[in-house]
């Protein structure tokens, strides 16, 4: 696939079809590199934990946030808090 280079400002841009982006996931921000002498676009990758509050909720919500390595005792059941 071709493209030309536009002009914008005092910069210039590539315009990429819908299709490539969403084939290669990018979204608003992207990381920019130069690897042998080629410019490589990737998607920012996401923050470290993002989405872990939401998960953690659901499983709470569906009784899947307990330890699977710990077998509950009676004293878990009548002690612990």
């Amino acid at each position: 696939m071709k493209a030309k280079l536009v002009r914008i400002g005092n910069s210039r841009g590539v315009r990429l079809p819908k299709a490539v982006i969403r084939q290669c996931g990018l979204t608003e921000d992207v990381d920019i590199d130069v690897e042998g002498g080629a410019v490589v676009l990737r998607p920012v990758p996401r923050r470290p934990r993002e989405g872990w509050e939401a998960a953690f909720s659901s499983m709470a919500g569906r009784a899947e946030d307990r330890p699977l390595d710990m077998p509950e005792s009676a004293w878990d059941q009548s002690e612990w808090s």
